[in-house]
């Protein structure tokens, strides 16, 4: 391994031990006013958040809010572990097929890959979207230490630790690096979250000698304008992008069909136009109306129906109806069992250079939780 710091070390050590004890295990002194409403002044993390704004480390979801319990994906801590050390990505150094050239994350991606410290799922993925794990952490420890045999602990849950990450929890365990529970489960499948990454860095990198204020006073950042634009017949897709747009205070807008569908045009059974549409690669279905000024946003979110496992050909009409160029697309579905898959390949490929972030499929009737909880854990901050 190329770059083995006592500054790595010390920001993974510290972060193993804070994520152990849980949000409630900590006892950070608290701060007057975190300056984001779902930050309460009292919390034993408001302190670590207004400090790791203060000093550039970490930015919130929205102007408003820092969304202290979503999760921490795997992108994320790549990037903060590659800026805390001063890494370089290898040049010659090959991607993942889920991550773009260019993306906010990708070098940070290579270099904890070409360092042995966070790799694939072993095909051709890295996930940098999903959620990081406990036990994804101690494996990243454990892999630093030379993966050392350990005993095997005995602990409530040892039946969910996943097989690739058995000795390392073991590991863990008996070294103090990964405390258990309350109840003396490792809780290796619990998800990382924001508020507790925020208290690691504090408490490292305070020690450290980084100052509590930058130097000098940068310039505000601008919220980003976000578009929640979305297809829908049955209306299953536009009851998640209205919870999606009301949660996030972003714009709304229908991709409505120049000739609406009828009820007869998706008798699937039949030679209907759905089927002909769908059958027809170059089918383009024309839309009423336009977004009234895209170059405006930032970050678009893009919804639509799975239709034989594909999105419906008028979603490639609008992608391809404007120039995504320097923004960030999200794509979202609904289906009643089709999973997400493929489903946004072809629109992907003709957004160009826009940033294309992994998408999510939601079941008819989804809860404003469960989609909010899935938009707060994106880096579209």
């Amino acid at each position: 391994m190329k770059m083995r710091t006592k500054k790595l070390l010390a920001i993974l050590l510290t972060l193993a031990l804070l994520l152990a004890l849980g949000l409630g295990g900590m006892a950070l002194a608290a701060a007057d006013d975190a300056g984001f409403a779902d930050v309460p002044a009292g919390a034993w993390y408001a302190e670590a958040v207004d400090w790791c704004c203060d000093n550039g480390l970490m930015t919130g979801t929205s102007a408003s809010e820092f969304a202290p319990a979503a999760p921490l994906t795997r992108a994320m801590l790549a990037t903060v572990l590659y800026r805390a050390a001063d890494g370089l990505a290898p040049a010659d150094a090959a991607g993942f097929s889920d991550t773009t050239p260019g993306a906010w994350y990708y070098d940070a991606v290579i270099w904890a890959d070409s360092e042995k410290l966070m790799q694939g799922y072993g095909d051709g993925t890295f996930g940098p979207n999903d959620p990081l794990t406990r036990e994804q952490l101690a494996t990243i420890l454990w892999r630093y230490d030379g993966e050392k045999a350990a005993p095997a602990k005995d602990f409530p849950d040892s039946a969910a630790v996943s097989p690739y990450a058995k000795t390392a929890v073991d590991w863990a365990l008996a070294g103090g690096v990964l405390l258990p529970r309350e109840d003396g489960a490792a809780a290796p499948r619990a998800n990382a979250v924001r508020a507790e990454v925020a208290a690691a860095l504090m408490v490292y990198l305070r020690a450290d000698g980084l100052p509590q204020q930058p130097q000098t006073q940068p310039e505000p950042e601008q919220e980003a304008k976000i578009l929640v634009a979305y297809f829908s017949v049955t209306q299953n897709t536009a009851g998640v992008a209205q919870k999606l747009a009301e949660g996030l205070g972003a714009d709304i807008y229908e991709i409505t069909p120049e000739q609406p569908y009828t009820a007869d045009d998706l008798t699937y059974e039949s030679d209907c136009r759905a089927n002909r549409e769908m059958n027809d690669p170059a089918s383009r279905p024309a839309i009423a109306g336009a977004v009234a000024d895209m170059a405006q946003y930032d970050v678009v979110f893009v919804g639509y129906p799975i239709w034989w496992g594909e999105a419906p050909r008028i979603m490639s009409t609008f992608i391809e109806s404007y120039d995504f160029a320097g923004k960030t697309l999200v794509p979202f579905c609904t289906s009643g069992s089709s999973p997400f898959g493929d489903s946004d390949a072809k629109l992907r490929a003709a957004a160009g250079s826009a940033n294309w972030l992994a998408g999510q499929r939601f079941a008819a009737g989804a809860s404003a939780e469960a989609v909010m909880a899935w938009a707060k854990g994106l880096a579209i901050d």
